[in-house]
């Protein structure tokens, strides 16, 4: 995996739109392996990467088209509680972000499993939709005073809510501020258990 990482990164990507410092791409990658599924700011990456928040953009840019990363916006239709123009970004492939970060540990060793466990997930669904022309919007939800939903999907006019936990033991409930907002809504706690409906539904 570090292998191809490299030789994906340096021979291909690197090389693409005229990239002057490739540090900072490296770097850039790094910063956004430790922010999967949370809220990523330009800003903040541009002050921890040491460039402007453009080429911060135009960097994410070239990573998307090169399918090494993938952004999912913020959902929102009441602008006044609900975060608008949020974004987390993922990696296409959970290898690639270890490679990135160097680290190969086993699940049950790890501190970040619940980072990457959304990462497959969302990645895997994202795949699935794609590959099977099944038209949906896909989001997350978070509001100012911090309630959120890990993943949101649209499809015909519904709403589908999903929680992601690593253990069948953790529990998770539907905020009530978009229960009330949004009524006509499915919820659904997507673990080990039951991981493969979710990524395969229709």
């Amino acid at each position: 995996m570090r292998e191809i990482y490299n030789s994906y990164l340096y021979k291909d990507i690197l090389k693409f739109d005229q990239i002057k410092k490739p540090e900072k791409v490296t770097k850039l990658l790094q910063a956004l392996a430790f922010q999967i599924g949370n809220e990523v700011s330009y800003h903040e990456l541009s002050k921890t990467v040491g460039i402007d928040n453009q080429t911060v953009e135009k960097y994410i840019d070239i990573l998307e088209k090169a399918y090494i990363i993938f952004r999912l916006t913020a959902f929102s239709r009441n602008a006044r509680k609900e975060i608008v123009k949020g974004r987390k970004i993922y990696f296409v492939d959970n290898g690639i972000r270890n490679a990135v970060i160097a680290n190969f540990k086993l699940p049950e060793l790890r501190q970040d499993i619940g980072a990457l466990w959304e990462n497959y997930l969302v990645s895997e669904r994202f795949k699935f939709l794609k590959y099977n022309d099944i038209w949906a919007n896909s989001y997350f939800w978070r509001t100012y005073d911090q309630q959120e939903i890990d993943y949101l999907e649209e499809r015909d006019g519904k709403l589908f809510a999903y929680e992601f936990k690593w253990s069948s033991k953790q529990k998770a409930r539907l905020p009530k501020t978009f229960s009330n907002a949004y009524p006509d809504n499915q919820f659904k706690v997507i673990n080990q258990e039951n991981f493969e409906e979710f990524i395969m539904k229709t």
